[in-house]
């Protein structure tokens, strides 16, 4: 039910004028190869229009800065693309780091998404929204809440995009400013970096390891090898 005064409005005026109250948003288990669970957060038909909007703002803005080397969720982009580049690398470089994101959508934090997102907005109500779906709660199917203090729900329209805003600053300008000499993939939260010897490898893991745990995050180390 919409706000007094504000029922007629479409989508992207109702957002702007910051009456839309993301509801909770429903948690959804899905078993993964592992034998573990992943939890969805399915958003409601309205919730997803509006993150879809919200999405559609954001987007061209961020798109051209993105790196060339990241390849999840982006406009004609894809894995088999990464993989590509990534085989014709293994032919220059003898070493490869493998690495995975332990929990990367349940643990990032939520200041540093914000910040990523400010950084390329200056419309007042798109971090509202944002912040309002980062600390909408999981509802449980018989009807408990789950509160969180981090992360963004798997199964939003608008997840995908705020991980890749982050991952940006997190670690694809991080690297080119600090390796810039240093070849990588990245989908998502699965980063393949591409290393001259078993010295530099490790060295490479160590300082990875390190500037993820200054954003909040740590590294798999059951998914990541050398």
């Amino acid at each position: 039910m919409g706000a007094r005064g504000c029922d007629s409005l479409g989508p992207p005026d109702r957002l702007s004028s910051g009456s839309y109250f993301p509801p909770p948003v429903r948690a959804v288990e899905i078993p993964k190869k592992d034998g573990g669970l992943r939890v969805l957060g399915v958003p409601t038909v309205a919730d997803r229009i509006a993150q879809v909007v919200v999405r559609s703002y954001l987007e061209p803005n961020v798109e051209p800065v993105f790196h060339p080397d990241s390849y999840g969720y982006r406009p004609g982009r894809s894995a088999h693309d990464a993989l590509g580049v990534c085989r014709e690398r293994c032919w220059r470089n003898d070493w490869v780091l493998d690495m995975d994101i332990q929990k990367f959508f349940d643990t990032v934090p939520w200041d540093l998404v914000l910040k990523a997102v400010a950084h390329h907005t200056d419309q007042r109500w798109i971090l509202l929204y944002v912040e309002r779906w980062l600390k909408a709660p999981l509802q449980r199917e018989d009807g408990t809440l789950i509160e969180r203090d981090r992360g963004t729900p798997q199964g939003s329209a608008i997840s995908p995009l705020l991980a890749n805003m982050f991952m940006h600053y997190a670690f694809d300008a991080w690297m080119v400013r600090e390796f810039p000499e240093v070849p990588f993939e990245r989908y998502c939260d699965d980063i393949i970096v591409h290393a001259r010897s078993e010295r530099q490898a490790l060295q490479l893991r160590a300082m990875i390891a390190s500037r993820l745990a200054e954003c909040g995050l740590s590294l798999n180390e059951q998914k990541t090898r050398t």
